[in-house]
């Protein structure tokens, strides 16, 4: 197998630094000694998790526990997958929330097939643009916090949806582990503990900008004007009763009861035009999943929009036409497709990708010479300055958590949660426990766009699950958390895989790249984009070398050193001849594989 990466900590000294590190007059650990070694496998990495009779990997270790749990007890992955998104929900409040959205991408074994489900929420049915731009006030974007963002919370509802075709367990037997964990208490995770106090100095900013109502949120996480630290004891007894009341009382608890009565109120108290109504009809979606083959009988499948999944699709569709393991996967050559392969994708995500119910998908863009055309722009020598959208004809009408589930009959649950920015838009309705997602800042302004607002609506959405089939079989389930590194982390992991032969761990800790910039859904379609070239942000693993010569090449390259916005990575890989599970998790989080 080629060289993939030199040693981690040879590589960090040997990049340009970070300002953060540029600051620190004592060296950290990592400067001061380099990763250990292994017996087998890369130096930076360590062991996937492999087991038979079932595996769950999630950004948080109890999370993982519980789900196991479920599946001991006789639950199907879907059982086990939402008790593990409840446990998430408390324990890692930072990245989703039953305030938020959720899909997920089932396989079935009985009917050997994939099921997609589109759990996400809608704008206020009574409310026009005309309407929402008065109460914008001449602000040409939506507010990141308040409540003009927030869309209906969509994953109580999906958790419902998926469990009346694939749960086994009654699902207040689901919930009841996160019940007790929310009255008794849990530890905090080191990773989250972090993000809760990055949380804390993020909305207490806004609230200078936009003045909005967080007693409640400080009830609830913090109490005493602190974030929770690490190892603390951290308890919400207001999100165990209102898990417990969904739990018996199903979704129209959530829906259509005595708990909407109380987020209505206090929703219109604080200015936003949901009603009942809008709570009681919201419904989640099955849709159909599609898949764009990469090499040597790997495919990749992704969700349909108003989500980003086809994003990673186009972007398989453009790298196909090169060989990228011609070149060592840490080099300028394979980053410098990649990024481009990313941007071309982008500028279609920012001018189609839109709720399909009001904007039809041009279904060319994930054809094979769709792929070809967008390949042939690509200089191998030049970033382009920028990249417009393609020209398809149309036919017929960053925070997010990520956790995966099979059990022993081969049921693969491949699902994404989220609440969008952080920990949501900042309101919390009394006695609730959960934080309101603020996903409706995503929309675009200009009434010309696919993805403007209008009453009914779903925003372009950033999460997105996805599966890998090897030969036409289900092979794995994969997921990476972190807005627009979503789409470019599958693919990253992908070709990790395909083209440089690395293990399911070894392919999520590999140092990344995310590119943030260029046309954004949310801009107007006339007009130039804000950052066309972009930012290419690396992480230290990736040799200085390698970003003198990107930089050479017309790149913008940073190099962040905390992991933040490089994602969170789970997978799960099942072979189809043994059953054999093997579980890979984030190393940029405080996750686990667990299996049995």
């Amino acid at each position: 197998m080629r060289a993939i990466l030199a040693g981690v900590a040879a590589l960090a000294l040997a990049a340009t630094p970070s300002a953060a590190q540029e600051d620190t007059e004592t060296p950290t650990v990592e400067q001061q000694i380099g990763a250990g070694g292994r017996p087998v496998g890369a130096n930076w990495s360590r062991s996937p998790v492999i087991a038979q009779n079932g595996m769950a990997a999630t950004a948080h270790p109890l999370a993982s526990q519980i789900a196991l749990d479920i599946l001991k007890a006789g639950g199907s992955a879907v059982d086990a997958a939402i008790a593990a998104n409840a446990a998430l929900g408390l324990m890692e409040p930072t990245g989703n929330g039953i305030g938020g959205d959720l899909y997920a991408i089932i396989y079935d074994p009985k009917t050997d097939r994939l099921y997609g489900i589109n759990g996400s929420g809608r704008s206020p049915k009574g409310q026009t643009l005309e309407q929402l731009l008065e109460k914008l006030d001449g602000a040409d974007s939506l507010p990141p916090v308040g409540p003009l963002p927030i869309t209906i919370p969509g994953t109580v509802d999906a958790w419902f949806t998926m469990h009346g075709k694939f749960g086994k367990l009654p699902m207040a037997d689901n919930l009841a582990p996160t019940v007790r964990y929310a009255r008794e208490g849990h530890p905090i995770a080191p990773v989250i503990g972090m993000y809760l106090e990055r949380s804390l100095r993020a909305y207490t900013a806004r609230q200078e900008a936009y003045p909005f109502e967080f007693d409640n949120a400080r009830k609830v996480w913090f109490a005493d004007g602190s974030a929770p630290e690490a190892g603390e004891m951290f308890r919400n007894p207001d999100l165990a009763n209102t898990l417990e009341a969904i739990g018996t009382g199903g979704r129209d608890a959530f829906y259509d009861g005595a708990l909407t009565e109380v987020m209505v109120d206090y929703l219109q108290e604080q200015g936003s035009a949901f009603t009942r109504e809008d709570f009681a009809d919201h419904s989640s979606d099955w849709v159909e999943p599609a898949c764009a083959e990469y090499k040597d009988g790997y495919e990749l499948c992704e969700l349909p929009p108003n989500g980003q999944g086809f994003a990673a699709l186009q972007m398989v569709n453009i790298l196909k036409n090169v060989d990228l393991s011609q070149w060592e996967r840490g080099s300028a050559e394979a980053l410098h497709y990649m990024v481009e392969a990313k941007r071309l994708a982008y500028a279609d995500v920012a001018r189609f990708y839109a709720d399909t119910d009001f904007a039809p998908f041009p279904e060319e863009l994930l054809s094979e010479e769709y792929g070809r055309e967008r390949f042939a722009l690509i200089d191998p020598a030049r970033a382009a300055p920028e990249f417009g959208p393609g020209e398809p004809k149309l036919e017929g009408p960053g925070d997010t958590t990520y956790l995966t589930v099979v059990d022993g009959d081969g049921m693969m649950v491949s699902l994404i949660q989220s609440n969008y920015r952080g920990m949501g838009g900042g309101l919390v309705a009394p006695g609730a426990g959960f934080m309101f997602q603020d996903r409706g800042e995503l929309f675009s302004l200009d009434p010309a766009h696919p993805n403007a607002y209008e009453p009914g609506k779903r925003p372009f959405h950033t999460i997105i699950p996805a599966f890998v089939k090897k030969d036409g079989k289900p092979f794995m389930t994969l997921g990476l958390m972190g807005g627009g590194m979503q789409p470019q982390g599958h693919v990253q992991v992908l070709v990790n895989i395909v083209d440089y032969g690395m293990n399911l761990q070894e392919a999520g800790d590999a140092a990344r790249f995310n590119h943030d910039g260029g046309r954004q859904p949310t801009e107007a379609l006339e007009g130039p984009a804000a950052d066309p070239l972009g930012t290419l942000y690396v992480e230290p693993g990736i040799p200085a070398e390698t970003i003198e010569k990107l930089q050479a090449m017309g790149h913008k390259v940073e190099v962040v050193d905390n992991g933040i916005m490089f994602g969170g990575y789970q997978a799960i890989a099942r072979n189809p001849e043994t059953g054999v599970l093997t579980g890979a998790t984030e190393m940029r989080k405080d996750g686990q594989a667990s299996g049995y």
